[in-house]
């Protein structure tokens, strides 16, 4: 059959007949799973075509008001902020949407699946239905708001997927078995998961890149709108030589603001890893925190009083805490080329964090057709960035002629490379980098360092990494720093 309004095939809900109420003796199960393949076709029609389909949109509106949700639902101007502002009673449902419900033995209620089908088609054309065409400061960030609610449908806190916060899939509470139950069929969350977070930023991306961001800049109405992420950071070390006055003060304070909320996340991940082994030639500080309460007890065991049923102390014992660290030097070299920014966000942060630890002496390079030394600002992130040129090109020779000297006492250096190794000197540079290796120095290969754990490397180099017995860490930007505790212990 072929809905001659449209000039395609029909689809469930192309028909005259109402959606809101069963045929009388038809099956109700029949009748729920019609109203949601209603809304469902609505969602796949308005993702692949902007145009309404006026039958779809009837159909979804009466089912929709039938089962008493508000009818800006349908509308794609609406965000899912201002419906829970409306009905705040919603909000509830939005989390952990499209996390797996509770099993009971299979049974499925349908009628909650279609009201389930109705909020999910909400989030879901807010976030992939970008558009076309110039993006307003308002805009993006109402994106990102929807993006959030996306995220929190997930079970994940927002930013999370977006590379921003946490470790991703598995961290929120609708983490984990995927199943049927009383929510009915639900997506493989484990599979799921690490693919729609780089999508998501794509679609962020993209929206950045339409935007005109020298003039939303400028005003500062306009540019306090905007949401700190790493596309948009990403655009403004692109442009910043472009920007003065109004416009180069609101650039910096959104960059600080980005720079300081990973630098809080990155600085726990640091601080939960131990540093050293304990040094037990110095006495434990004599503070409560550090009283060892169960080895005070077994020593004054002696000391119990049967008939009073009373342990009488003569000796509290404490907990070692002190730990035994050396000097080592810490040389991050970040290829910071258009591919890499991720990368040389997050290292930079990461460089000023262990730059503050004691009894390490941190330096930091970035390159691309040139080599700069940033170790004079390494302390401070946000002014490093600043000083730094994304580029196009990549010569890691011109950054090895830097990082070399630095090698004082190879056994107590460790040198981090961060890139994709796509460069045009492959041979000179992979011969200087197995040099570092072989004079002792922890040389440490690292093709990304990003948030969500996604990156590509140079397959030559990866082989040859490999041979050399340092292979190239890649993934989450908590193995590195996993990787450099552990040295620095």
């Amino acid at each position: 059959m072929t809905d001659h309004t449209t000039g395609r095939p029909a689809g469930p809900g192309d028909t005259d007949e109402p959606v809101t109420s069963p045929a009388p003796g038809a099956d109700p199960h029949d009748h729920h799973d019609n109203r949601r393949q209603v809304l469902y076709w609505r969602l796949l029609a308005r993702l692949f075509d902007q145009e309404e389909q006026a039958t779809l949109e009837a159909a979804s509106l009466a089912v929709v008001e039938d089962i008493a949700l508000p009818s800006a639902l349908l509308d794609p101007q609406a965000s899912v902020d201002s419906i829970v502002q409306r009905h705040p009673e919603l909000a509830a449902e939005f989390d952990g949407l499209m996390t797996p419900g509770p099993d009971d033995e299979g049974a499925r209620d349908r009628a909650a699946e279609v009201r389930r089908a109705a909020l999910v088609s909400k989030v879901l054309l807010n976030v992939f239905a970008s558009g076309s065409g110039t993006v307003t400061a308002g805009q993006l960030t109402r994106w990102q708001s929807d993006a959030g609610w996306l995220e929190r449908a997930f079970g994940c806190r927002p930013g999370e997927l977006r590379g921003g916060r946490a470790g991703g899939p598995g961290a929120g509470p609708g983490a984990g078995p995927t199943g049927t139950g009383g929510r009915g069929t639900t997506p493989d969350l484990d599979r799921l998961i690490p693919r729609i977070g780089p999508e998501l930023g794509a679609i962020e991306a993209d929206l950045v890149k339409r935007m005109h961001l020298r003039e939303v800049l400028a005003d500062p109405r306009l540019a306090a709108r905007l949401t700190p992420s790493m596309s948009l950071i990403e655009q403004l070390l692109r442009d910043k030589n472009n920007l003065s006055g109004v416009a180069l003060a609101n650039a910096k304070t959104l960059i600080r603001r980005f720079v300081d909320e990973v630098a809080d996340v990155l600085r726990t991940q640091v601080e939960k890893a131990t540093v050293g082994t304990l040094d037990r030639s110095i006495p434990p500080k004599r503070v409560f925190r550090n009283l060892d309460i169960d080895r005070t007890i077994w020593k004054n065991l002696t000391n119990w009083s049967p008939e009073e049923e009373r342990l009488y102390v003569d000796r509290l014992y404490y907990r070692h805490t002190v730990r035994r660290t050396t000097p080592q030097r810490l040389i991050v070299v970040v290829d910071q080329s258009g591919s890499m920014v991720d990368s040389m966000v997050n290292c930079t942060i990461l460089a000023s964090i262990f730059a503050g630890l004691p009894k390490v002496d941190v330096h930091l390079i970035a390159y691309d057709t040139q080599a700069l030394d940033l170790t004079p600002w390494v302390h401070d992130p946000f002014e490093t960035l600043l000083r730094t040129n994304l580029g196009g090109g990549t010569d890691g020779t011109v950054a090895m002629a830097l990082a070399q000297p630095k090698i004082a006492e190879p056994r107590n250096t460790v040198v981090v490379w961060i890139s994709d190794f796509y460069e045009w000197r492959t041979e000179p540079l992979f011969e200087s980098m197995a040099a570092i290796h072989r004079s002792g120095a922890r040389f440490i290969p690292v093709g990304s360092v990003t948030s969500s754990g996604r990156g590509s490397v140079n397959p030559w180099f990866r082989e040859r990494f490999k041979d050399l017995g340092t292979p190239v860490l890649s993934g989450h930007i908590r193995k590195l720093v996993h990787e450099l505790k552990t040295f620095l212990a």
